[in-house]
């Protein structure tokens, strides 16, 4: 079945103007609906069908809008807050009184967010039953024993109700990755002499500042963190921090799939 709204609510939904605003652009015969004007505000909308247009400009509707934004240091993963830039205010240009992150990144962890308005994904990638991986790179200040690395793998006491799920863990060794990532955290105002080793860490949960209080617990500090894929998607090594782009309609796909 076709899926209808009614006009002044569809221009309103893409962010044209408020209900009273958008009814006075359809009065003064500012809107059309394939390619007539039309003065009565509820009418409805093919949503796949009919061609509506605003001063001449087509309107397209999006249910659902999925935004990959490599997250810079110092912005909040929020949609608002009192203090500092939130994460959505870096989507210049963008109508975002709907969107929201897809959980959180620490204030100086970068990298990956996933930022859309699609609720039951951002639940489903979310849910530790899910299994959705979530890959970091951490550099961290002492590297681990053979004996911390098995027990980071097997789950860490971090002090909450329940230990952490099993995670994946495997040191950077090669010059190429190492370079990279060295590069990547001085370019974030960290210095190669704060860090002794280099990790791609694994999780399918995301507690309260997760990665840091697992390597805590081995006396290890992280000094720089980056998250660079949820699921099968990887962050576009093309965004710089603070840049972000819509996400293909495979890689929506890839993230429903899990």
């Amino acid at each position: 079945m076709a899926e209808k709204m009614r006009l002044d609510r569809l221009l309103s939904e893409c962010g044209l103007g408020t209900r009273s605003e958008v009814k006075t652009y359809i009065k003064k015969g500012r809107v059309t609906v394939n390619g007539a004007a039309v003065k009565d505000n509820g009418l409805k909308v093919d949503l796949s069908d009919d061609v509506v247009t605003l001063n001449g400009r087509q309107v397209v509707y999006e249910k659902f809008r999925y935004f990959m934004l490599n997250k810079p240091q110092g912005c909040v993963s929020a949609t608002r807050d009192g203090l500092s830039a939130t994460v959505l205010d870096l989507l210049e240009g963008e109508i975002t009184r709907d969107l929201f992150p897809v959980g959180r990144l620490d204030k100086d962890t970068e990298g990956f967010l996933l930022i859309t308005n699609d609720g039951r994904l951002g639940h489903e990638l979310l849910s530790p039953r899910k299994h959705v991986d979530k890959h970091y790179i951490a550099c961290v200040s002492k590297p681990l024993s053979p004996d911390q690395l098995a027990e980071f793998r097997e789950g860490v006491d971090i002090g909450d109700e329940k230990p952490t799920m099993s995670a994946g863990i495997r040191l950077i060794e090669s010059g190429s990755e190492v370079e990279l990532y060295t590069e990547m955290a001085e370019v974030a105002g960290i210095s190669a002499e704060d860090f002794q080793a280099i990790y791609e860490v694994t999780l399918q949960e995301g507690r309260y500042h997760q990665v840091k209080r697992m390597f805590e617990v081995f006396g290890s500090k992280v000094e720089y963190l980056k998250r660079i894929s949820m699921g099968e998607v990887v962050l576009d090594d093309s965004l710089e921090p603070g840049e972000y782009r819509k996400l293909t309609e495979e890689e929506v796909e890839a993230l429903r799939r899990g």
